[in-house]
């Protein structure tokens, strides 16, 4: 197996979990109480009791975006490559009954809380997702971005396309979950960060669109826009900047492109970029994951501190390794 791809692809999952772990304390609250209650995030700590999705979390923990894609990636690697839509729903139902056993409030987003609750009372799974234009499909996409090469952009867009179906099946959804997954997937390949992220674009916007019409913007076009300001905004501006002329809420229009950017302008510096995201207020924990995700597949195991990730890794109790080596099989 090649190393340097089994390395990268580590990362990404680790990438992941970190930036998942350091945007937990801070998920879903406003900039005035990331101050008020942690003054900044610095490192990965303790969440508040405050904190309204995941009060009283010790460091190190994850959120849902790292357990849907190691579900999904689980997924992935028993259906020989694929995602069965019925087989995603029925999963994702188990999950959060699981989270709610555990008494967690930390459930499903609102996209695939509406399409699971449909299906829940009998509805077909493969007509709940045509509202979901959400960033859940983005958030647990990664899996695929490791097991298939953007080289054959057209089998990464129809699996991308049936992990979206159940709960995103939107342009908006597909578009997101695509510039993800292919960006990881030029990271895998050997790109770095800024070339892996212009790859997938480019990639994303020439591929046939899948899912319904949204009167959302594009992401793929609000992306565009923002990569040319990534060499503009200045520093001191950036966190201003993703805030007001972004977003950052759980929309795949916000989220992604706002994770994007700080996964490209901090390329030489990966863990500044998620501690940025950690401060942000607004969807952090998904934003920090999805970048760092990017960057783990881009930067490969010097990303971030090895004391970082084993922290995340004893704290959540992950074992990444045997579903790495699975889904590389996939990539073959």
């Amino acid at each position: 197996m090649n190393t340097q791809r089994r390395n990268r692809a580590l990362a990404t999952l680790q990438g992941l979990a970190f930036g998942d772990a350091l945007g937990m304390p801070t998920q879903s609250m406003s900039p005035s109480q990331i101050v008020q209650y942690y003054g900044a995030i610095t490192g990965l700590c303790d969440s508040v009791p405050q904190q309204p999705i995941a009060p009283s979390r010790p460091a190190g923990s994850v959120t849902d975006d790292t357990e849907q894609a190691l579900l999904l990636g689980q997924l992935l690697t028993e259906d020989g490559g694929h995602i069965d839509p019925l087989k995603l729903a029925d999963a994702l139902l188990a999950w959060e009954e699981d989270m709610i056993r555990r008494g967690s409030v930390d459930l499903l987003g609102p996209s695939t809380k509406l399409a699971l609750e449909q299906v829940r009372r009998g509805a077909d799974p493969l007509s709940t997702g045509r509202t979901g234009t959400t960033n859940g499909a983005a958030m647990r996409v990664a899996p695929i971005g490791i097991a298939f090469s953007v080289d054959d952009p057209g089998t990464l867009s129809d699996v991308v396309y049936e992990s979206c179906q159940v709960t995103h099946d939107t342009i908006q959804g597909w578009e997101s979950a695509t510039l993800i997954a292919a960006s990881i997937s030029a990271g895998i390949n050997g790109c770095d960060t800024r070339e892996a992220i212009r790859i997938a674009l480019a990639a994303t916007t020439q591929m046939k669109a899948h899912g319904h019409w949204s009167p959302k913007a594009s992401v793929c076009a609000r992306l565009s826009a923002v990569l040319e300001q990534t060499e503009i905004v200045p520093q001191e501006r950036i966190e201003e900047y993703l805030r007001i002329c972004v977003g950052t809420s759980v929309e795949s229009t916000e989220s992604v492109p706002c994770a994007l950017f700080l996964a490209y302008r901090f390329a030489d510096n990966p863990t500044q970029g998620l501690l940025a995201a950690a401060n942000l207020g607004g969807d952090t924990d998904t934003i920090a994951a999805l970048a760092g995700a990017v960057l783990g597949a881009t930067c490969g195991s010097d990303a971030f501190a090895k004391d970082d990730i084993d922290k995340v890794m004893t704290t959540s109790d992950l074992h990444l390794e045997p579903l790495v080596q699975e889904l590389l099989l996939v990539r073959g």
